[in-house]
């Protein structure tokens, strides 16, 4: 089976360097060295001084939503993983979907502004597929409306928009170092605040609020990234540019073999793209469903990645949350998106056979 992503992995010697140290010195957890080595370099691969690192990109929102106490309502797009709802909804805000930019996939700062009421207090956009969002719109809407902004970086790692890192846009950031992703720390994930003033805040909720063996000065939780995980790190740190060479390379390859009018690429708005995903958007429903199934009965795992929409999930029905009005180009584009396998080794003959397959059954509707 040729799976729709697969985990980038160091040498295995590489790593056990590593982790012989962890096991001399047995520190694993807390704070350890790795963890601090990793924050420094994300900082300096990153161009920024504020990374604080987590044992998860669900927590890092989480956490970053936390830092900022948000009260009532958050609009956000509801093309995206459903971490992103289910965050806002586990910090007990009510999310209010805003539709996307047909082009970018992103949320529409227009329909942003037009969602916004007294109870409103931040907005959470998502840089999707890691292509950035229209952040000037956004920042304008939210100063206007004195509202918090929030950006889900989850896919973004490494990504800049006009020759400047996304993760200074904003309040805060969030961004997820999952297997699935560009970079990974197996799991983990990093929160970057634009301000200095809140990194204080984020480490103590990351740590249960202690300050200090005796001091404990917010209720926080855990959330701490461990020693395996930025070992992990570290190691595939020392490879990212060069993955992302391989992912460029194939990315353009699809696009070059699967350019026609009947298939829609994501517009990317990104200075320096990081090719975390291959979305296609085909011209019906219909046809995106027999694509799918087409590559799956030759053993190619594509994803229908955003469907259904987060605001579709079927607790929103029972927790009266329900907001299905309103979001016809979302609903338009997860009816119709496909995301095709993309990672470093996956190979141009393979794409070379998923984009065959693709046209074959173009050709035959």
């Amino acid at each position: 089976m040729i799976t729709v992503t697969k985990p980038t992995l160091p040498e295995l010697d590489k790593y056990i360097g590593y982790l012989k140290t962890i096991w001399s010195n047995r520190w694993l957890t807390n704070d350890g060295q790795f963890t601090q080595l990793l924050e420094k370099k994300l900082n300096d691969y990153l161009r920024t001084k504020n990374v604080v690192l987590v044992s998860n990109g669900t927590l890092a929102l989480q956490l970053a939503l936390r830092a900022l106490s948000l009260q009532g309502e958050v609009i956000t797009t509801p093309f995206t993983f459903m971490a992103t709802t289910n965050v806002i909804v586990w910090e007990r805000l009510k999310p209010v979907f805003a539709d996307i930019d047909p082009w970018t996939f992103n949320i529409d700062p227009a329909d942003v502004e037009r969602k916004i009421t007294e109870k409103t207090s931040a907005i959470l956009a998502v840089h999707v597929y890691g292509n950035p969002c229209h952040v000037e719109e956004l920042q304008e809407v939210a100063d206007k409306h004195d509202l918090k902004l929030i950006f889900d970086s989850a896919h973004a790692f490494g990504v800049e928009y006009k020759n400047k890192s996304v993760r200074d846009d904003g309040e805060i950031s969030s961004l997820s170092f999952h297997a699935t992703k560009v970079f990974n720390t197996i799991e983990g994930g990093a929160i970057v605040p634009a301000k200095e003033e809140l990194i204080e805040t984020l480490k103590l909720l990351r740590n249960h609020g202690i300050k200090s063996e005796e001091e404990v000065a917010l209720a926080g939780t855990n959330a701490k990234m461990n020693e395996f995980q930025a070992a992990m790190g570290l190691c595939n740190l020392e490879n990212l540019d060069s993955n992302l060479q391989l992912r460029k390379k194939l990315y353009d390859e699809y696009k070059e073999r699967l350019g026609c009018e009947r298939v829609r690429f994501q517009e990317i708005t990104a200075t320096r793209y990081n090719y975390s995903y291959m979305p296609v958007c085909f011209e019906s429903g219909r046809i995106r469903n027999e694509v799918f199934s087409e590559l799956l009965r030759k053993g190619i795992k594509s994803r229908k990645y955003f469907y259904p929409l987060t605001v579709k999930a079927d607790y929103f029905m029972t927790q009266n949350l329900n907001q299905n009005s309103g979001l016809d180009i979302a609903s338009s584009i997860s009816d119709r998106i496909l995301c095709l396998p993309l990672y470093p080794d996956l190979g141009t003959s393979t794409v070379q056979n998923i984009v065959k397959t693709i046209l074959e059954v173009l050709d035959s509707n």
